[in-house]
């Protein structure tokens, strides 16, 4: 199966018709191909990733933006750090956004994330996102109150407004050259089960483990109709989201890579070309260095 196809299997353009129970956490794809199989692969797409990096930092005219969305225990952390290892980091910025500061609750829900926006030529990772507004806040309305906002503001339309707000700011920034690519990592709830418990019964992970996440746990249904409602409301051809199978790690982050370079290819990017007076230039520094002894 191609990058195209392997990303395309789970891409949501179009949110309209989107049920998250046609999506499987548990399929691979039917790749017949083992764990030594999918790690050459992936070597191999990390490989394209960093040489299409590597032109969007020399053209310095586009940048992308990475969300990643998903339950506790679905292996965010693993999929940024597997994919993007091969990234130069000089091109390349992660942000994690935890609960809100004092001082981020003094500004719009938009305002943490917007100062962390990728620059040209550079490639945002964000681990959690804007989305949490429409996410955990809906799942425990109760955070509004601490959010300082007109009480008038506070409507039953806030969730639509809210679902509003992100498509025109992410229609934003398409159309200044910012490729935005979302990913919920589709975990099941008897996977995330099992990761808890490997948290709790191997040492050396028990310092992931948080007990306020069972306590989320409890809410799973809620959390999975806001998840459903999120990206059917927003999922677009400028900022599609890729519902991708989490239950089997390997899997995720071929499609999370096979999803980024598949997009980045059609960025038809280049190295700029040198050419006039520039080239004039580069020959005149040639015969000098040539001319030393």
């Amino acid at each position: 199966m191609s990058r195209a196809s392997l990303a395309n299997r789970y891409k949501v353009t179009d949110g309209r018709k989107f049920k998250l129970s046609d999506y499987d956490p548990r399929d691979d794809g039917g790749l017949g191909i083992d764990k030594s199989e999918a790690k050459e692969r992936l070597e191999q797409d990390i490989k394209s990733l960093s040489d299409l990096q590597e032109k969007l930092y020399a053209q310095d005219r586009w940048s992308v933006l990475l969300i990643f969305q998903a339950m506790d225990a679905a292996g965010k952390d693993s999929a940024i750090e597997h994919v993007m290892s091969g990234i130069n980091p000089q091109g390349c910025q992660v942000h994690s956004f935890k609960t809100p500061t004092a001082i981020e609750l003094d500004h719009d829900f938009m305002w943490r994330t917007s100062c962390a926006l990728p620059e040209r030529g550079r490639i945002g990772v964000f681990n959690r996102s804007y989305y949490e507004e429409v996410l955990i806040v809906r799942v425990h309305p109760e955070i509004l109150g601490k959010q300082r906002l007109p009480q008038s503001l506070v409507t039953k339309n806030i969730w639509e407004e809210r679902f509003d707000d992100i498509r025109n700011f992410e229609r934003y920034l398409a159309r200044n050259g910012t490729l935005v690519l979302k990913f919920f990592l589709n975990v099941s709830r008897e996977e995330q089960k099992k990761r808890f418990l490997e948290r709790i019964d191997q040492p050396e992970k028990r310092w992931k483990f948080n007990a306020g996440d069972v306590a989320e746990r409890m809410l799973w249904d809620k959390y999975m109709n806001a998840y459903e409602d999120a990206i059917r409301n927003t999922a677009d051809e400028h900022a599609p989201w890729y519902v991708i199978p989490a239950d089997k790690k390997w899997y995720t982050r071929l499609v999370v890579a096979a999803a980024i370079d598949e997009a980045m290819q059609g960025l038809n990017l280049q190295f700029p070309k040198v050419d006039g007076a520039a080239l004039e230039e580069l020959k005149n520094a040639r015969e000098i260095l040539m001319k030393e002894k």
